[in-house]
């Protein structure tokens, strides 16, 4: 890590050049890599207590397969149960699997012909394809990953369960491991899902290759409490509710004034001095009621020009969208504040789907825009299929991001966010019972809060995406994936920023 940098994680071709980069200009053998990687998963083995158990490591004839090899012989060497299962024509693999099998044979390590009966006490290694699987798995490698599968027993992938690509793709098959040891640093296909389900508990080794041999401008980069701490604004202790910020919310539709209270509920947990929100009068009583510390801008059938300026001339910062609905005035609506706007603008939920309708109002000079679609709402702004956008997460986040010069946040099991020719950022935290109605509200508000607080928005999306997931962890933990509501995400807010403040 670089100082105080975050997470680094990297996809294979960015890999391949780094471990090339530590070869070729700081004259580390490719065989000293290799050893070094071996004795980690080893290392790992025993850390889980298997070492006394039957291990057969299962090599393919490429680099991936050299590592396996080694791990068999280094067993072998500690006196373990331990053998080898070859597949693929080893007339034609690498130099150091061939190097790496003269030493194995030299130990007279056992080769299988085929699989032993299943017992659930022999542990599986996975050293078949590694990050270098491109094209779908067949013959006998299908066979056997499919089989291995099946069983009982522990599975341990080295680098990449074999099957998964570089963008955690499944080619095919992939090898279901309990734990995968990989290294240096953690990888985007370990990261993304399906991948990221195939991988079971991730060990990043360390085999000696350092931010010196790594290029700062590449791979992706993932969000950390460390990070987070020392992101979030301080406070400054004779400040007021003027110099914590000032955030308009235009939110809220007949029916859905729940969305404008999760935004601006969320805005003032992360430290916004002031908020407020533009509704519908229907909204009122239940605003005033939820959140009496807003300030409430309604306006009953239309709204007015002259007033909305004056709001938009009040606010740091605007958010727009939730819940807003897609009436043809809320249009003209999202249009004149994208027109009018000096400060950053938030948008999500129905502001994306107005925005679906008409995205050349983005080409039009605005200030910093943050848009915060899930899948369904990419697809409508991108005119592509869903899954097309969650085959391709990266790279639509990516060149919507520089199309319309916009951050980009991008809502899945792991989400995307891109800033324009800048960073890239993958969000690790999070869970599955944060699927559920109002939180991309709060996201939405986590966001534009940060940004009021005085954080650029280029920080404030990712750390705000991170922020909104490790809340819903906290919310995970006092109940449970089933039970879990924005509300909870809510209250995971404060217990964030008590973890990382004390």
């Amino acid at each position: 890590m670089r100082g105080n940098d975050m997470k680094h994680i990297y996809n294979s071709k960015q890999m391949y050049q780094i471990e090339e980069n530590a070869i070729q200009q700081f004259f580390i053998p490719s065989m000293v890599l290799m050893e070094r990687a071996a004795l980690k998963v080893v290392e790992e083995i025993y850390h889980l207590h298997l070492e006394n158990r039957r291990i057969i490591v299962l090599c393919g004839t490429g680099n991936n397969g050299a590592d396996g090899i080694a791990v068999a012989r280094m067993l072998a060497e500690r006196k373990r149960d331990v053998a080898v299962f070859l597949i693929g024509d080893y007339t034609k693999c690498t130099e150091e699997n061939k190097r790496q099998l003269k030493m194995l044979d030299a130990y007279k390590v056992q080769k299988l012909m085929e699989l032993p009966q299943e017992d659930e006490n022999i542990v599986y290694v996975d050293a078949l394809f590694g990050i270098g699987c491109s094209r779908p798995i067949d013959g006998l490698a299908f066979q056997v990953i499919r089989e291995i599968n099946k069983r009982k027993g522990y599975k341990i992938a080295i680098d990449i369960p074999s099957g998964i690509d570089s963008f955690g793709h499944v080619q095919s098959v992939a090898f279901q491991a309990d734990t995968t040891v990989t290294f240096s640093y953690q990888k985007v296909a370990q990261a993304l899902y399906p991948g990221h389900s195939y991988a079971g508990n991730i060990c990043i080794a360390d085999i000696g290759i350092n931010e010196q041999m790594t290029d700062p401008q590449e791979g992706y980069f993932g969000i950390e409490d460390a990070d987070l701490k020392s992101k979030v604004p301080v406070r400054a202790k004779d400040g007021n509710k003027g110099t914590f910020g000032k955030l308009l919310v235009i939110a809220g539709s007949f029916g859905m004034a729940g969305a404008a209270y999760f935004s601006a509920k969320a805005a003032y947990l992360c430290g916004a001095g002031m908020v407020k929100i533009m509704t519908p009068e229907a909204n009122r009583i239940f605003l005033q009621e939820k959140l009496p510390e807003a300030i409430l801008s309604v306006y009953d059938g239309t709204w007015e020009e002259a007033k909305v300026l004056e709001d938009l001339q009040w606010a740091d910062a605007i958010l727009i969208g939730p819940g807003l609905g897609k009436e043809e005035s809320m249009a003209e609506l999202l249009q004149f504040v994208l027109t009018n706007a000096a400060v950053p603008v938030v948008c999500d939920a129905d502001g994306l789907n107005l925005l679906s309708e008409n995205t050349s109002m983005l080409l039009q000079p605005h200030t910093d825009f943050v848009l915060t679609p899930h899948l369904g709402e990419m697809s409508r702004l991108r005119k592509e299929s869903i899954s097309y956008i969650k085959e391709h997460l990266i790279e639509t986040a990516e060149e919507f991001a520089r199309d319309y010069q916009v951050i980009m946040a991008l809502k899945d099991a792991v989400s995307v966010c891109a800033i324009p020719y800048e960073k890239t950022y993958l969000n690790l935290s999070g869970n599955d019972g944060m699927a559920t109605a109002g939180s991309g509200d709060v996201l939405s508000g986590i966001i534009a809060g940060l940004i009021v607080t005085g954080m650029n928005p280029s920080e404030a999306a990712p750390y705000g995406m991170y922020l909104h997931g490790r809340a819903g962890d906290a919310a995970f933990h006092r109940k449970s994936a089933y039970s879990l509501m924005a509300s909870d995400i809510l209250d995971g807010i404060s217990e964030v920023f008590s973890e990382i403040q004390s």
